[in-house]
């Protein structure tokens, strides 16, 4: 048995189909662990879901900032982006079907001793705090409430946790950190703006991962989100967003807990200009 992450697909399913097929994927015998974005931007979102939908419980999900994004689409809350490709989607008979399967995945897991996000972490939380905090916002993901929360969700304030947040600024300050984060300042105060690499951080910040005493630096972290960001050599960190709808690869780590984790690319044509 092999356990495989893989970072944004964006809703490109001809390379993820091309990945699964060069690592002789067995929904029997392997366990997949999607970084989140698996929609938007890319021609091919509803194949996607569908595909990872039919793999039933070989497959893990984390929410992704672009999922997030087109719940709230769905649900009125928010207005599809220029950039966007969630027409289809959208217009899907089975729309409520990809919705309700969307909205009960998670935002953070750990299996096989990664925690898996989409963005990143603050370093103040322990693996327990970040499946704890993650659990908040995935129960009213998962509730009655789930569109008045997407509708609130929006925003970068409060740019920095603390345990006294209660309500919708709670929830928004675990959203940005799993969805959004790529660089905060040694206190944890979070920066939105810059989207370069880790070389390009602001005055006083740094990438998520490279704070002194992050308290989730024992635990190996497996993310997505920062395509700009060069993959590093390093076992504590794997950054798994390679660009693919940028015209860059598909990215996947394999790990069959015996030996060091191996990763896998696929090439993909450019279906999508980033500006």
């Amino acid at each position: 048995m092999s356990c495989y992450w893989i970072g944004d697909i964006q809703g490109c399913d001809e390379p993820l189909e091309r990945l699964l097929d060069l690592v002789d994927f067995s929904p029997s015998r392997d366990h997949l662990v999607i970084l989140g974005d698996l929609i938007n931007r890319g021609p091919s979102s509803l194949a996607v879901l569908k595909r990872l939908m039919a793999l039933e419980g070989s497959v893990q999900c984390v929410l992704g900032n672009h999922d997030l994004h087109g719940l709230a689409v769905a649900c009125g809350q928010r207005q599809p982006g220029r950039l966007d490709t969630l027409d289809e989607l959208m217009q899907a008979r089975d729309a409520i079907d990809w919705c309700t399967w969307l909205r009960h995945q998670p935002l953070a897991l750990s299996t096989h001793g990664v925690l898996s996000v989409h963005a990143g972490v603050l370093p103040t939380w322990t693996l327990a705090q970040t499946l704890a905090l993650a659990g908040e916002v995935e129960s009213v993901l998962r509730g009655p409430d789930w569109r008045n929360f997407l509708g609130q969700m929006y925003g970068n304030s409060p740019a920095s946790w603390h345990e006294g947040l209660q309500g919708f600024d709670r929830l928004r300050v675990v959203v940005n950190a799993l969805t959004r984060l790529r660089f905060c300042t040694p206190s944890g105060e979070m920066e939105f703006n810059t989207k370069e690499g880790a070389d390009h951080a602001p005055a006083g910040f740094m990438p998520w991962f490279d704070v002194p005493g992050r308290r989730t630096a024992n635990t190996t972290v497996a993310f997505g989100h920062w395509s700009s960001l060069r993959p590093a050599a390093r076992q504590d960190v794997w950054a798994l967003d390679t660009g693919c709808v940028w015209g860059g690869c598909l990215s996947a780590m394999r790990w069959a807990g015996d030996g060091p984790p191996e990763r896998l690319q696929v090439p993909c044509p450019q279906v999508h200009k980033p500006f």
